[in-house]
């Protein structure tokens, strides 16, 4: 599962952490353009540093 904290509802999974990451990205791209023709708000990125 992949969710996208900034985009409230955003969110998808898949059988693989791949698939998910993949997956979202789609999701997120839908969610940012349905958004923008509904004249919605769009939150910035929070940015995050993650370490490995």
């Amino acid at each position: 599962m992949a969710e996208v904290p900034e985009l409230p509802g955003c969110g998808s999974d898949g059988e693989t952490y791949q698939e998910s990451l993949q997956n979202v990205e789609v999701i997120m791209q839908e969610w940012i353009e349905t958004a923008q023709e509904l004249c919605r708000s769009i939150s910035e990125p929070i940015q995050r540093l993650m370490s490995a």
